[in-house]
């Protein structure tokens, strides 16, 4: 299934939401995270196209910790959607659910193979042929 693109709506509150929830983050005005030692960045924020609902993507400095974080950032979740609707206009302030984005990880496992001494040998040989 093919992933459809986001409209220009769908991008621009997702940015407003992320930005609200990042502020909300960095003022430590999220309870539920107090007393975790770790950054919380938010990477991305997906809405949908009705823009009831949304999907927030976080990455932790502190590995151990994501999961304690992702279950402090659900709790806060009510807080987070209070002060989306105090700061924006929408008819519906979407419900947010938050995801560990992966991609940097990802990124890693793929930079490890391409360095790996058996796939440099095969690109020698392909590239003296």
């Amino acid at each position: 299934m093919a992933i459809k693109e986001q409209s220009q709506r769908q991008l621009r509150v997702g940015q407003e939401i992320k930005k609200i929830i990042a502020g909300e983050i960095q003022h430590e005005n999220v309870r539920n995270l107090e007393g975790i030692d770790a950054l919380v960045t938010i990477t991305d924020v997906q809405v949908s196209p009705d823009l009831k609902y949304c999907n927030v993507y976080f990455i932790t400095s502190n590995n151990a910790l994501n999961q304690e974080v992702m279950g402090g950032l659900q709790l806060a979740g009510g807080h987070f959607r209070k002060v989306i609707g105090k700061k924006t206009t929408l008819r519906y302030v979407p419900e947010i659910n938050f995801r560990l984005d992966d991609t940097f990880e990802e990124v890693d496992r793929i930079e490890k193979l391409l360095h790996d001494p058996k796939v440099q040998r095969d690109l020698q040989t392909k590239d003296e042929e």
